[in-house]
């Protein structure tokens, strides 16, 4: 994986193969990127990534000067990784290791991005659920966007609060404020 730009554009990462990831390609998250650098100023914005696996999102968000950052996982080789590389850059990451329903049970904050990228195999049931607890929690500022990436098998276009849905390859990303 690659940061595509800010900072660290072009730095790449190579994360340890014992993780049980699938990280977001660079052509999905060049394409995520272009459609938030037009919506956010990336220096005055908190951003919360759920199952961060290798944290290539938070990087990305972390080069282009996001200030505040929290990534969420259940892996403790995943939250190693990010801190690893947090450190290594002086990103402003905060790493918090824990199943995300049970972080999300717990949670409190205002965030202007929120990015979920669970396992592919979740149920729509599943990714419906996550939207309904985000959204009851006021995890999102006003202005704030959720954004899930999934397989493109789930179609999410009935849920509450969907904007629009943008596919890449295999796979999706699905908008919500």
């Amino acid at each position: 994986m690659r940061i595509i730009s800010g900072t660290y554009k072009g730095r790449r990462l190579t994360a340890p193969k014992n993780l049980p990831v699938r990280p977001t390609t660079d052509f999905a998250k060049e394409a995520l990127f272009n459609i938030l650098r037009v919506r956010y100023y990336f220096d005055e914005i908190a951003v919360l990534d759920l199952y961060a696996g290798t944290g290539n999102i938070c990087f990305e968000f972390a080069s282009r000067g996001v200030p505040a950052i929290t990534a969420v996982d259940g892996h403790l080789g995943c939250i190693q990784y990010i801190n690893k590389i947090s450190e290594e850059f002086e990103f402003p990451i905060s790493t918090v290791k824990s199943d995300v329903s049970k972080y999300l049970e717990k949670a409190s904050g205002n965030y202007d991005v929120i990015f979920a990228d669970p396992p592919y195999d979740f149920t729509t049931e599943a990714l419906k659920k996550l939207v309904e607890v985000i959204m009851a929690k006021s995890l999102l500022n006003s202005e704030g966007m959720l954004i899930i990436e999934h397989a493109k098998q789930n179609d999410l276009s009935s849920f509450p609060h969907f904007v629009e849905a943008r596919k890449y390859g295999s796979s999706v990303f699905s908008f919500f404020n």
